[in-house]
């Protein structure tokens, strides 16, 4: 006899009915049994409440988040738990301020990251009003708050944090610390994340995102208004000295009128990573129920392809990067090579014997810093700089030669190196020199106070008294006779130019008159007769100098003076110097020649040489006229 199908359908409802009441049970029995507390040694079948990413895997391990970027999810424990003791009898006396009641909590977790070297963020254990965060941020927020609300004391949110980011914005000790938050991310208290060991007492660091799992334990004592952390490896039995202790007041943040939910929030941000709950346990008034590990749902096994992140980021440019590198080295070398050859100086044996007057090229680049354009002195080449073995800065002028004869070369260069040897108050001194193909750098005293024709002509500086002009005009002259007749040899300054073939017109009209007319005419007919084209109508430096000292009178100008041709002029600075008394005539060794147009072409007899002229202001202060130049 075949039972009827109205009671094969009420048999099948009845048997789902117990099998849903089992379930309960069970759960029931999971939990704990009472609203007051719960255990979850593992969470299949667990009421929970999730959202976001949340899930529970069929082993029973609760994935709070996956390697998706950018996102958050939630666990909550469905049930709301009243955290202020409960309302007093009638008649009893209410405190003045409900205090919030003791409760402890343990959870087991891990964090599995893609790298070895940095993760997604971390996760948090968390106690808030509702169970509704969606206004709530990945990444540094935690699920937990957004940029608007973080700090706000309307938030009513007491958080446990475990981080594997360091957040500036929020004070973060490290990238990987547990801190106790109210109300923001900006903890009242941190630390890294690692325990203390029984035996030893020494700090044992851990790595949240190692994949391990690791169990937090936190206990809040509402008498003393204190709590405390306390991290361990899951292997390693609770340590007695907790991580953290601190005092928070958690009344101000669980209302007394009201309930609230205790939940685990995790986030990702631009890195892949998991975040794992093992199991979960809760009480109020007394410690957490311990769980039972032997339940625990297993870790999947660790990744081989968990690797670095240097690794990921380094191997893909390895190949460029020592491609670039070898460009580099040659492009180094070549620049090497080049920089050589530009800093290559002539030198040959027979400038062994003027040694002490030769200057490295390289010496006098660094000095001038490649002769900087701030560091000239003015048009012609002049840079200025301290050397190496050269107490003072010096001025470095940059000559562009041409010659033929190796004779005649050396020939310049030995008399460079004699005019060295001057050593006259009013005459510059020239230090040395050195030479490079096409090149000349003679390198003299650096006079600071700049130049002749800077004080006379230059609009920056104050137009010199006629007495300062008078001295200035002095100096030259002894200079120059020290030249002519002082020295052991003969040198001319070829480059003294004539001025204005109108006495009345020379004067400095920014004088304004205020000179002795007479000494004015004096010296500028002296220096007229200095300058006549007829060598041999020049008076010579000593009777110059006894003239402007008053000893002697001026000699009389030729009225022929007016009279010599261009030609003349032309035939004498082409060398025709015979009847000049104070250099004798001899054959022309050698023609040096200027290209950047601030000197003159000139020949000079072998037994001259070539000098620069300073004077001196009534301050004792040395000027150089930079604008002459050596023959």
């Amino acid at each position: 006899m075949h039972p009827k199908p109205n009671s094969i359908v009420s048999f099948l409802v009845l048997l789902l009915f117990h099998v849903l009441i089992l379930s309960h049970e069970s759960s029931s029995a999971a939990a704990g049994g009472d609203s007051d507390h719960f255990r979850y040694d593992g969470f299949a079948g667990a009421p929970l409440d999730l959202d976001g990413m949340a899930m529970v895997e069929p082993d029973g391990k609760l994935m709070l988040t996956n390697v998706t970027s950018q996102m958050k999810g939630h666990a909550f424990h469905p049930a709301p738990l009243r955290f202020v003791a409960p309302p007093p009898k009638p008649n009893a006396t209410a405190p003045a301020t409900a205090a919030a009641r003791s409760f402890s909590t343990t959870f087991v977790f891990a964090i599995a990251a893609e790298y070895v070297t940095v993760s997604g963020n971390g996760l948090a254990f968390f106690v808030a009003p509702s169970k509704n965060l969606s206004a709530a941020l990945p990444s540094q927020f935690l699920g937990l708050f957004n940029s608007e609300n973080n700090g706000n004391a309307s938030n009513r949110v007491f958080a446990v944090e475990l981080d594997t980011i360091r957040n500036q914005e929020f004070g973060d000790i490290n990238g990987n610390h547990v801190g106790v938050d109210v109300n923001g991310l900006a903890s009242v208290a941190s630390m890294p994340a690692g325990y203390y060991a029984d035996d030893t007492g020494e700090f044992e660091n851990l790595t949240l995102f190692s994949g391990a799992a690791m169990q937090v334990w936190v206990d809040y004592d509402g008498a003393a208004a204190a709590i405390d952390v306390t991290l361990a490896p899951v292997e390693v039995p609770r340590p007695r000295r907790p991580l953290l202790s601190v005092a928070v007041d958690l009344s101000p943040v669980v209302a007394a009128d009201a309930a609230a939910f205790v939940g685990l929030s995790s986030s990702t941000g631009p890195h892949k990573t998991r975040h794992y709950v093992l199991g979960w346990s809760f009480a109020m008034d007394g410690p957490a129920p311990p769980l039972d590990y032997a339940k625990l749902p297993k870790l999947p096994r660790a990744s081989t392809k968990r690797r670095s992140m240097v690794l990921k980021v380094l191997v893909p440019v390895a190949a460029p990067l020592l491609a670039l590198a070898v460009v580099v080295a040659v492009a180094s070398v070549l620049l090497w090579r080049r920089r050589r050859r530009r800093h290559a100086e002539v030198r040959e044996d027979w400038e062994v014997e003027f040694g002490p007057h030769r200057f490295a090229y390289k010496d006098l680049v660094r000095a001038t810093r490649g002769f900087d354009g701030k560091r000239l002195l003015g048009v012609g080449g002049f840079g200025r700089g301290r050397p190496p073995g050269v107490g003072t800065e010096v001025a470095v002028k940059v000559v562009s030669l041409s010659h033929d004869a190796e004779q005649g070369m050396r020939q310049f260069v030995a008399e460079v190196a004699s005019v060295g040897r001057l050593r006259h108050r009013n005459v510059v001194p020239l230090l040395g020199y050195c030479r490079r193909r096409g090149e000349l750098l003679l390198v003299y005293d650096y006079m600071p106070n700049g130049s002749l024709d800077r004080w006379l002509h230059g609009q920056s500086a104050p137009p010199l008294g006629w007495a300062q002009r008078v001295r200035a005009i002095r100096g030259v002259a002894a200079g120059l006779l020290y030249l002519h007749e002082g020295w052991e040899q003969v040198v001319v300054h070829r480059d003294v130019k004539a001025s204005n073939g109108d006495i009345a017109g020379a004067a400095d009209a920014r004088l304004r008159g205020d000179y002795d007319r007479e000494e004015a005419a004096l010296v500028l007919k002296l220096g007229l007769l200095c300058t006549h084209p007829a060598p041999a109508a020049r008076p010579p430096m000593r009777q110059v100098v006894q003239v402007l000292d008053g000893d002697a009178p001026l000699p009389e100008l030729s009225p022929t003076y007016r009279s010599f041709t261009t030609l003349a002029i032309v035939q004498n600075a082409d060398g025709d110097d015979s009847g000049a008394a104070s250099c004798p005539s001899a054959s022309t060794v050698t023609t040096t020649s200027v290209d950047d147009g601030a000197f003159s072409r000139y020949s000079f007899p072998k037994s001259c040489e070539v000098a620069n002229i300073s004077f001196d202001f009534p301050n004792n202060s040395r000027l150089c006229d930079f604008t002459t130049s050596f023959g």
